[in-house]
């Protein structure tokens, strides 16, 4: 984070310098008066220069990606993040080695990451983000394991005629079933219990 104390004749005079100086405009910093100055006796006796405290703000994707970095380095992990935006949203694919305890179980590991991510660059923002966090295309994965899943156990309550229950899934996981299974006509799907231990039923259609 840029940080500059500048004088000048008046606050205004000020910021106008430090905002040349730092190569930013007004809308990407925020300012602080430490010494409004004073004019002074016949402008020249006591007179007292302005003083500021000039801030640059953090872009949303470089507050991800600091966050990202800080937690890591605690953690004993060095990784690159790169990172596309799009239309509100941020989504960033981390890349390193021995990621595997980002990710987690079943990736609630990187699923809380991205829930603090959230938080962290969303924090005092007028303009929310949507973050998105990946690790070495672990999502598209995990998604794909999903969908074979669920195929094969779609297959399975036609052939018995039983409904299957999963285990409790998060709300993205338990979409990718829902979206996987949604056009059969010999089987629907339905979601009970609470969070974080709601779950899908595949039950065969009379």
């Amino acid at each position: 984070m840029k940080e500059l104390e500048v004088s000048g004749r008046t606050v205004e005079d000020a910021l106008r310098s430090a905002l040349l100086r730092l190569g930013v405009s007004r809308e990407e910093v925020d300012y602080e008066v430490i010494d409004e100055g004073s004019k002074g006796l016949f402008g020249i006796f006591g007179a007292r220069t302005a003083k500021i405290r000039v801030v640059v703000k953090q872009n949303p994707v470089d507050k991800l990606v600091k966050f990202l970095k800080e937690v890591t380095i605690a953690m004993g992990l060095l990784i690159d993040v790169e990172v596309s935006v799009k239309e509100g949203t941020i989504s960033a694919n981390i890349k390193g080695e021995n990621l595997g305890v980002l990710i987690g179980r079943r990736g609630e590991t990187l699923d809380a990451l991205q829930y603090l991510s959230n938080l962290v660059v969303n924090k005092n923002s007028e303009a929310k983000q949507k973050i998105i966090l990946d690790i070495e295309g672990y999502r598209n994965r995990r998604k794909n394991t999903l969908q074979k899943l669920a195929l094969r156990l779609a297959d399975k309550v036609r052939k018995q005629g039983k409904s299957i229950v999963l285990e409790p899934m998060n709300a993205q996981e338990r979409r990718v079933i829902h979206t996987t299974l949604q056009s059969r006509d010999d089987i629907y799907t339905f979601s009970e219990g609470e969070e974080p231990y709601r779950k899908i039923v595949i039950a065969p259609k009379k």
